[in-house]
């Protein structure tokens, strides 16, 4: 596995980063279309895209940091066939190298369900475990999510 980073995805690459994204987060958070999901890439300013590649150049992971008020926030989606092999650690490490703060919203619950029917298992003890700090008085709630923010700070 490498991970590749760009300021830019090709067109190939946002349909990887869709599918993984539409495959792997709750089903209400779904892109139906690719123009759709480049709207979303499109509203992020100062973009940085992480990707986790595998030696058949197939995409496992993605990650990308972006800045909004004034913060620097992140999102990342690893397949979940490869969850607890230390690639979401890898890249996390990867990105802390450049950055002195990230904040990112995590859903802390488990009552999501995938596209394929499994339920949405919370990363929130990947994120404690790799130093974030839980802001519980910080939270996103509507229709679509519902998740407390958390924070890194470089020490």
């Amino acid at each position: 596995m490498k991970i590749i980073t760009q300021t830019l995805l090709t067109d190939l690459q946002k349909e990887s980063v869709c599918k993984l994204w539409n495959e792997e987060y709750p089903r209400n958070l779904q892109y139906k279309t690719i123009s759709e999901f480049d709207g979303y890439l499109n509203e992020l300013s100062e973009k940085k895209h992480y990707l986790l590649i595998t030696e058949q150049e197939i995409m496992a992971a993605w990650a990308v940091t972006f800045k909004r008020d004034n913060e620097k926030w992140f999102a990342i989606i690893i397949n979940s066939t490869l969850h607890g092999r230390g690639y979401g650690t890898a890249i996390l490490n990867e990105i802390k190298k450049e950055e002195q703060h990230l904040a990112g919203w995590v859903i802390d619950h488990e009552k999501d369900l995938k596209v394929n029917g499994d339920k949405y298992h919370s990363p929130l003890t990947f994120y404690t475990k790799n130093n974030f700090n839980i802001l519980p008085d910080s939270r996103i709630e509507s229709e679509k999510i519902s998740a407390v923010k958390i924070s890194w700070e470089k020490e």
